[in-house]
């Protein structure tokens, strides 16, 4: 089961960590080190009566997700979902970063791919099966959604 969003503090951490528009990964990670016990994590998200998932980063407590894009989704959060696929401590994401650009230094340290060999399936984040897996979730996700809301 699903944690639920807490907005209020979403919207209060996106404030704190000066969150930008387009930028989940960034913001996750500047969430992830400001925010004690939190949990960075990757994943796909679907929106309202978007047509696809998107590519998306957030945080994690115990008891709840912490979102810092909210501010920018521009959608009523009763219809996100959220579709985890990778977490990541802070130590673990600091490790992965720091990896990434030792390895490729002229590309964007975020998002963290996941563990090859990869599968290909679309234009989205480089992962294994479990991506896979969660992409093909989020996009049923939508496709139920587009349904129901065109009733």
């Amino acid at each position: 089961m699903s944690k639920p969003l807490d907005e209020a503090r979403s919207r209060e951490l996106s404030q704190q960590v000066k969150s930008k528009s387009k930028a989940p990964f960034e913001n996750a990670h500047r969430a992830a080190l400001a925010v004690s016990g939190a949990q960075y994590v990757q994943g796909f998200l679907v929106l309202g009566n978007r047509s696809k998932p998107l590519e998306h980063a957030w945080i994690e407590l115990e008891e709840c997700i912490l979102d810092p894009s909210l501010p920018f989704l521009n959608q009523p959060s009763a219809t996100f979902h959220y579709f985890p696929v990778q977490r990541l401590t802070v130590k673990q994401l600091k490790a992965a970063i720091e990896e990434a650009k030792e390895d490729y230094p002229d590309d964007p340290p975020l998002p963290i791919y996941g563990a090859a060999p990869y599968e290909y399936y679309g234009d989205v984040m480089l992962g294994g099966r479990d991506y896979q897996q969660a992409f093909e979730a989020a996009q049923r996700k939508c496709q139920e959604s587009n349904v129901n809301g065109k009733r």
